[in-house]
């Protein structure tokens, strides 16, 4: 079973886009964006966690390969 970690974050509203790419580039997953206590919005991220022997899930290092070739590198 996947093994999950969270984050939140505030979220700009003139910066989201990129905000949200840079988490995604990172493994992240946006899970849902609400309303924040003080106004603005926050941002609920996860991503799968190394499992008890060291090894990452297999979705990370896809995610990383993706952001490899989408910078072009």
């Amino acid at each position: 079973m996947t093994a999950w970690e969270y984050l939140t974050t505030p979220l700009m509203v003139h910066n989201t886009a990129a905000i949200l790419n840079n988490w995604g580039k990172q493994g992240w997953e946006l899970v849902q964006v609400v309303p924040g206590p003080e106004g603005g919005l926050v941002a609920y991220l996860k991503r799968p966690v190394a499992d008890a022997a060291g090894s990452a899930n297999t979705g990370l290092g896809a995610a990383a390969e993706a952001a490899r070739r989408f910078e072009g590198e």
